[in-house]
């Protein structure tokens, strides 16, 4: 019984045109993430049988934001949303960090496995990153706090480039709260996009400011 539990999800019939002619690599991260995932420490046990809705999907919807260039991801973690912005956006290089060295092994290794060759790892805090470029953009999912994560990740950015922070129904509050921190950190065209809407099945809402 608990194997029927745990077992993936099924592929909903939306990930094929957000993934398009990548579709089969998505395909292969999932059901990866899906088989050794919970070992790793990456996710918990009751995410595999919802790893497409509420985790693949979710970070895919935001792939359309990225232009060309190249895109931090700070807490990577297992791939969320790096691994998935690099196989749905070949055109855009991925700098993922992350500070734990088994995240960092899964990522250096899936990434290779996949034959993603727009992907490269730091193991670091983004406090702690020293980048040679600055980044034209920037995302993170569920890693802390806009009054934390503002100030640690927006000098990684070049002037003119973005935020893309993925963050839950109460991302409002968070960004009232870090009224301060958002002047002080220079940030402009503050906005809260949701999206998804009839498309997957949990929205995706995503805090987008310019590093000016």
């Amino acid at each position: 019984m608990p194997e029927v539990e745990n077992a993936v999800e099924a592929e909903p019939s939306t990930a094929a045109p957000l993934f398009g002619d990548r579709i089969d690599v998505a395909r292969q991260y999932t059901a990866d993430l899906a088989r050794r995932g919970e070992e790793l420490g990456l996710i918990g046990p009751l995410e595999v049988p919802r790893l497409w809705s509420r985790h693949i999907l979710n970070c895919a919807i935001v792939a359309p934001l990225l232009r060309p260039g190249r895109t931090g991801d700070v807490g990577s973690g297992a791939g969320l949303p790096g691994l998935v912005l690099a196989i749905a956006r070949p055109d855009v290089h991925l700098v993922l960090i992350e500070p734990m060295e088994r995240r960092v092994d899964w990522l250096i290794s899936e990434a290779a496995d996949l034959g993603l060759d727009n992907v490269t790892v730091i193991r670091a805090r983004s406090e702690e990153t020293r980048l040679d470029v600055p980044l034209d953009q920037l995302t993170a999912r569920a890693v802390s706090s806009l009054s934390k994560l503002i100030p640690t990740t927006a000098p990684l950015v070049r002037s003119g480039g973005e935020l893309l922070f993925m963050k839950g129904s109460r991302v409002q509050d968070e960004i009232d709260a870090a009224a301060k921190i958002i002047r002080k950190a220079r940030l402009s065209n503050v906005e809260v996009l949701v999206l998804g809407e009839g498309v997957v099945p949990e929205v995706t809402r995503v805090f987008r400011a310019t590093v000016d």
